[in-house]
């Protein structure tokens, strides 16, 4: 790790331009060298052949999981490494890559270590999931906690309202390939590892998981619901005729019916401070 590209998101979680700045000197008084630096989303995401004509050999992202995955979708083909630093307000990425919870102790420790490990991910189309999809209607949260993350509290009460709205009148979402699973679930949780899918579904008649649901969006920890029936597959497709309500990593995605939804595993581009033996139990 010498030449670095930096990716922020000044305005996700705790990713402020103060807090970029302290980290760059940390940058400067380590010896590596900042090739250029990238806000998202008031600036494109770089190309791969721009890292390359630059000298990068590592990006450093700073940002929320939402931000991340654009990185990260982007820069696909790319063959640096990248350095995930806790900059959003969930964090699952850094957590599961790093000990630390302090960006300049991780910083320090990247620098020393030469381990790269591989990250699984959801892929439906075009899109991924690195952290987890949500399905269906209870996705509709997601307009209330970006209301949040802006600060524009004007609007939080209109899109909780409709986000409930959603979640209990009407259809809810069907899917196929989950073993266990029945019909019309409010929201189908969808988390990767190295073995598969791991499907999780909250049924609307459960009040207090969809209380928990919509609270845990607008504090930040929406994989802390608590599901009422789960099971792990391969891959499953959305049933029914119309496009469906999905969130990837946080990001509001309308996926169309039946498109299959599957594992994958990214290159061993991940730099990790983490050892075997502190992997957390998932």
């Amino acid at each position: 790790m010498e030449t670095l590209w930096f990716i922020t998101n000044p305005n996700s979680g705790t990713a402020t331009r103060a807090k970029c700045e302290a980290l760059e000197a940390v940058f400067e008084e380590s010896g590596l060298k900042l090739a250029g630096r990238t806000e998202f989303p008031d600036q494109g995401m770089p190309k791969p052949k721009e890292l390359d004509e630059a000298g990068v050999d590592t990006v450093v992202l700073f940002a929320g999981d939402g931000t991340i995955n654009a990185a990260l979708c982007a820069l696909e083909r790319w063959e640096g490494a990248f350095l995930i630093l806790p900059g959003g307000t969930m964090n699952l990425l850094a957590k599961g890559l790093h000990v630390e919870t302090d960006p300049h102790k991780i910083l320090h420790a990247a620098h020393q270590s030469t381990r790269r490990v591989a990250l699984p991910y959801v892929i439906a189309g075009k899109h991924r999931a690195f952290v987890g999809l949500i399905l269906g209607p209870a996705a509709a949260w997601g307009r209330a906690r970006e209301a949040v993350r802006k600060g524009r509290f004007g609007r939080l009460v209109g899109a909780a309202r409709a986000a409930w709205r959603k979640t209990f009148d009407g259809r809810g979402i069907r899917v196929e390939g989950a073993p266990g699973l029945g019909d019309d679930y409010q929201a189908v949780f969808v988390t990767p590892d190295l073995d598969g899918l791991h499907v999780a579904g909250v049924d609307a008649r459960d009040l207090g998981s969809i209380a928990q649901l919509g609270w845990d969006w607008l504090t930040g920890d929406w994989v802390a619901a608590r599901a009422v029936s789960e099971t792990r597959t391969g891959e499953l497709r959305v049933r029914g005729r119309k496009p469906a309500q999905a969130l990837f990593d946080g990001e509001p995605v309308m996926l169309q019916p039946h498109e299959k939804i599957r594992s994958g595993k990214s290159l061993e581009t991940f730099i990790a401070t983490r050892t075997d033996e502190e992997v957390p139990a998932t």
